[in-house]
């Protein structure tokens, strides 16, 4: 952290030099290095996108039915040509790839990277924050690296982050187990600079915000309506803020407290987000900030999102995280309005 009376930090602690220190895996740091500098070509691009004629359509639709923009399609390209150069990955996975990318042999390493190179697209052309997010495993031992590698479940990621392109650029990462951290892009030196240390969700579940698209409330079911209702009929009603950006969100999530749900509905049983590059990488960075990550009611009982094992790289799951405060009047209203058993009850801190 910079000494408050310098304005140059004589010992700054960068990325790479904390990964370093935490991990002491050359190819972890190379491959957070390879993220970051996707992420700073990424920001740039955003930051631009409005002189360079970058908004607007693409002309394609990516796999998961998104309509891409011009953007999308850099994005991505970035990060593929960044992670595949690295040399410490074997598999990737991208939204906007139908089908996961081997990386050529003389290439190859050992961990498989799952990424959403710009999340929040549709919101691009208005300047609504966008952003970057991703979750890392290592293929097994006896593989040299195929679509099984990355389908497994929470439990098996080693390490889960986010960008957010905004009034400032900032870089969310987890490793498995710890807690999580914080880092801002320092324009001046052109690194991202550890900033947040040890970040939590307030303990006392924070500001009392709700985050949902209440354009599908017709589709919902009887306990997230209630909820919903609760939340706004409370005797201190809760604030409604909702981006459409997930990185956004869950940003807003962590340093303020809350809840965001996108919850499966009678139009989506399986809820919207994709489980491998949105739910399993925020789930665990909400987790180990003391939070809750969970699918809601789905496939016939409530559960953990990091307990997912997902089925294809693009599947989708249901997305109740934030505050156990706030999550546990969801898991309330299951029990209440659902008849619903066995209903978790989250521990105070």
């Amino acid at each position: 952290m910079a000494d408050q009376g310098n304005a140059i930090d004589v010992n700054v602690d960068t990325l790479n030099r904390f990964v370093m220190a935490s991990t002491q895996d050359h190819d972890l740091v190379l491959l957070l290095n390879s993220i970051a500098t996707s992420c700073k070509l990424i920001a740039s691009a955003v930051k631009r996108a409005g002189v360079y004629h970058l908004y607007g359509l693409a002309g394609h639709t990516n796999v998961t039915g998104d309509k891409q923009k011009k953007l999308d399609v850099m994005s991505n390209e970035m990060m593929m040509n960044s992670l595949i150069n690295s040399g410490v990955c074997a598999v990737l996975v991208s939204e906007e790839n139908e089908e996961p990318i081997i990386v050529p042999e003389g290439q190859r390493g050992k961990y498989c990277v799952a990424f959403d190179p710009l999340d929040g697209s549709s919101n691009i052309d208005c300047n609504v924050s966008v952003g970057t997010i991703f979750s890392v495993f290592e293929k097994h031992p006896w593989s040299e690296g195929d679509e099984s590698d990355i389908l497994r479940n929470g439990a098996a990621c080693v390490c889960a982050g986010y960008c957010v392109y905004s009034s400032a650029v900032e870089l969310v990462i987890t490793f498995l187990g710890g807690p999580v951290h914080g880092f801002c892009l320092d324009p001046s030196i052109g690194e991202f600079v550890h900033t947040r240390p040890n970040m939590k969700i307030p303990s006392d579940g924070g500001k009392k915000i709700y985050s949902v698209n209440e354009g599908n409330s017709m589709y919902w079911d009887r306990a997230i309506q209630s909820t919903i209702d609760y939340f706004k009929n409370a005797t201190k009603p809760y604030s409604a803020r909702y981006v459409g950006s997930m990185v956004a969100d869950i940003h807003r999530t962590l340093l303020y407290g809350g809840i965001f749900m996108y919850p499966a509905d009678s139009k989506s049983p399986s809820g919207k987000l994709r489980c491998l590059y949105e739910g399993i990488p925020m789930a665990m960075i909400i987790e180990q900030a003391g939070g809750v990550a969970s699918t809601g009611y789905f496939q016939s009982k409530i559960q953990r999102i990091l307990d997912l094992v997902p089925t294809s790289i693009h599947c989708r799951c249901p997305i109740v995280m934030g505050s156990k405060r706030d999550v546990q009047v969801v898991y309330d209203m299951y029990r209440k309005e659902m008849g619903i058993a066995n209903v978790p009850m989250i521990g105070a801190e």
